[in-house]
Formats: structure tokens, C-alpha cells, sequence
């Protein structure tokens, strides 16, 4: 019995016999009513997360297709679950303003296969576990951070479980993610700032970092074959 129904029925002892038979009414609403209550505790953000985060896990961790189709499909669940096109927006920062038309769309047809790429690294390594959302908190209107751990059914270690947060944001109609957090480092903020890095040093040269994002996201393909 809950702390709730406990006290419920300790006042209700000491009631008139009508007012007790409500209150032995509340006691067996109670578990009910906390199930009703734990069930509006979900954010529109949460539920997103919740139904959408362990498909890609569980995408990577199917031995029974081809690397070459697991890779696909995790590229198509990608897509559907983050808004890319933002991602890139941010990451290149200031320096669209002053690049050609031809240039951006470089910069972002190179990024999104590189960001593919960075995705399904991450989740890679965790397949076969499962993503349990322990909370959320608002940034802005239709902009929510989304708490999650890392649950290894194989561990029985005791280590404090790795948390991933998702930065998701509703202002386009559905909820999408523009960012992912892995043990409190923000993927799309540190390439923001890898990128500002490159460019300072390249006499903020776009061309050349589309090459290398190309070679970057090579680099990371080859691993996740290895991976698989």
C-alpha cells in the first residue's frame, strides 16, 4: 500500500461510518487515479522518444539482415526522426551568411551523409540495450531536453547507467531532434564548434570542408562496417 491510501485509511478510522464508506472507496481508487497520474506525467516529447529512440537500437542490433540493409534502414529512421537540414543551419553558424548558394548546398548534401554517419557510430556501440526516459525539461515553447539512460540487460556491474539527452523541438508541426547528448557533451554544438575551428584555420574555405566532412564520414563508415 502507498503512503496516499495509508494515510487515507488511517483518517478514515477515525470518521463517521458514511463518511468512512468514501473514503475506503478513495483507498481502492487510489492505485488507479497514481496510474492515471503517472500516465499525464509524460511529456508529448517524452512518448516521442520513448517510441522512436530504441527502434534504431534495436535496427543495429538485427543479425538477421545485412549490413548493408540495417545501414539503409537506420539511414531512413535518421531522417525521420531528426530535422538534418536545421542541424546543418547551426553547425556551419555565421559563415553561411557570407558563402555562395552553391557552397551551402555542398556543405549540407556533406553533412548529412556525414551525420548519418556520426549517428549510427553512436548507436552502434549500444546496441542490444534500451533507452529509458527519466525526464524532461522545457528549453522554450515547443523546444523540450529529454532525459534518458542507457539500460545493458547484461550488466550487473553497478555503474552509474550513461544518459543521453535529446533536444527535441515541435515548432515545425511534429517533434523532431536537432540535438543528441552523450554523457553531457552536445554532438551538434561540438561540431559547430569543430567546424568554426576548420574554417578559421582554412581562411574559412567551405570547399575544403566539404571535402573533409567527406573524408570524415569515409573514416566513420569504415568503422561501422567493422562495428557490424
Amino acid at each position: 500500500m502507498n503512503d496516499t491510501s495509508s494515510m487515507i485509511q488511517s483518517f478514515a478510522r477515525r470518521c463517521s461510518p458514511a463518511r468512512r464508506a468514501v473514503l475506503i472507496g478513495l483507498i481502492a481508487l487510489a492505485p488507479a487515479l497514481a496510474t492515471v497520474q503517472a500516465a499525464r506525467a509524460a511529456t508529448p516529447a517524452e512518448a516521442y522518444i520513448s517510441a522512436n529512440i530504441d527502434k534504431g537500437l534495436q535496427i543495429l542490433g538485427n543479425r538477421g539482415s545485412s549490413s548493408a540493409d540495417r545501414a539503409a534502414q537506420f539511414q531512413t529512421f535518421l531522417e525521420q526522426l531528426t530535422d538534418i537540414d536545421r542541424i546543418a543551419k547551426f553547425t556551419l553558424g555565421n559563415a553561411r551568411r557570407a558563402a555562395s548558394p552553391a557552397d551551402v548546398d555542398a556543405f549540407n548534401a556533406a553533412f548529412r551523409n556525414y551525420v548519418i554517419a556520426v549517428y549510427q557510430s553512436y548507436f552502434a556501440k549500444y546496441a542490444g540495450q534500451s533507452l529509458k526516459v527519466t525526464g524532461s525539461n522545457s528549453v522554450a515553447a515547443s523546444d523540450d531536453i529529454v532525459k534518458t539512460v542507457l539500460v545493458d540487460p547484461g550488466d550487473h556491474s553497478g555503474t552509474q547507467p550513461l544518459e543521453i539527452d535529446f533536444r527535441v523541438k515541435s515548432d515545425t508541426g511534429r517533434p523532431l531532434v536537432v540535438d543528441v547528448a552523450v554523457g553531457g557533451i552536445w554532438v551538434a554544438q561540438e561540431e559547430r564548434d569543430q567546424f568554426s575551428a576548420f574554417l578559421g584555420q582554412h581562411g574559412g574555405n567551405i570547399p575544403a570542408l566539404v571535402t573533409h566532412l567527406n573524408q570524415l564520414a569515409v573514416q566513420l563508415k569504415t568503422g561501422n562496417a567493422q562495428q557490424r
